[in-house]
């Protein structure tokens, strides 16, 4: 079996004119991102890697989520190929995954995170919000040969809009 933890980076802050790999999350962002942070420390396995894009605003949402899931920040992969917005691309990256890990955190950016649960999940997600996390099981031992899997578990901010 492999786990994916797919987690869309928190709310964009658009407040500076900026290049859109450089911009920073909004303090709605960092709200929602620490919300959603602890409630994902209660769904996760106990082993897995982390990976990143290298945008800031997704570098920032796995810094927060670090915090609250005990990962060190050295530990984290942050790639280049992981700032895309097309599934493929999203899914040539996931299929390098070494198989001796079988769960991968993956922080990202929609469309590619959307439209990859909604391609390879068994559950219809319209947009998946700003840190919202989609994790996704797959009945397989090789990532680079993932089929259609089940959608878990999903943890979006408005299930918690009360709180």
């Amino acid at each position: 079996m492999k786990n994916l933890i797919l987690i869309r980076h928190a709310k964009s802050s658009w407040d500076a004119p900026v290049q859109d790999i450089d911009r920073s999350i909004s303090a709605k962002g960092v709200k929602n991102a620490h919300l959603i942070a602890a409630k994902t420390a209660f769904i996760l396995p106990k082993s897995y890697i982390v990976w990143s894009s290298i945008a800031k605003r997704t570098r920032e949402t796995a810094y927060i989520f670090s915090q609250y899931l005990s990962i060190p920040i050295e530990t984290i992969h942050f790639s280049n190929e992981l700032y895309t917005f097309d599934k493929k691309k999203l899914h040539l990256a996931i299929k390098k995954c070494k198989n001796e890990h079988d769960n991968l955190i993956l922080f990202g950016h929609n469309e590619a995170i959307t439209n990859f649960v909604n391609k390879f999940g068994d559950l219809k997600i319209d947009n998946v919000p700003t840190s919202g996390v989609v994790v996704m099981e797959f009945d397989s031992n090789d990532w680079s040969n993932l089929g259609k899997g089940k959608t878990i578990k999903t943890l979006f901010p408005s299930h918690f809009k009360d709180e």
